[in-house]
């Protein structure tokens, strides 16, 4: 009974990838191809091209990711929205996007290391409106200022 209770203390006391900034992973990077794009991810989103997102094998979803080409130290700021990569050898799978802010494109895997820099909110995005928009509805009270 002492060992398996030895043995839960010693796993509640691990604390997961997301409480620890700074964590530091080296290895090759690659980018989805353009055929996935617009399909889902494991956690149900949508691919974009677009975006600064990636996927890692343990990472929590919404994980922000510093990834740096050690090549050339261009680096970028990813989102975790996905898991994988699951070609070997591979720590992270990014966007075409991503890769392209890292100077990747062309050779398509590249040297990389991860650095975990906190937790991202996730917030749906409304329209923002213009600063010089008014509704209808206030158009006729709105008289320039001389």
């Amino acid at each position: 009974m002492s060992v398996i209770m030895s043995i839960m203390l010693f796993f509640s006391s691990i604390k997961p990838a997301e409480t620890l900034p700074s964590l530091i992973q080296k290895g090759k990077a690659s980018f989805y191809s353009k055929k996935f794009n617009g399909r889902k991810t494991a956690y149900g989103e949508r691919v974009s091209a677009d975006a600064l997102e990636g996927a890692h094998r343990s990472f929590p979803l919404n994980t922000l990711v510093e990834v740096t080409n050690l090549d050339n130290q261009r680096t970028v700021i990813v989102r975790i929205n996905d898991r994988g990569p699951f070609a070997k050898g591979r720590v992270i799978d990014l966007t075409h996007a991503a890769a392209r802010a890292l100077g990747m494109i062309s050779k398509g895997v590249a040297n990389v290391s991860l650095r975990v820099i906190g937790k991202s909110q996730s917030v749906a995005f409304a329209p923002a409106p213009s600063a010089f928009s008014a509704p209808v509805a206030f158009q006729p009270l709105l008289e320039p200022v001389l």
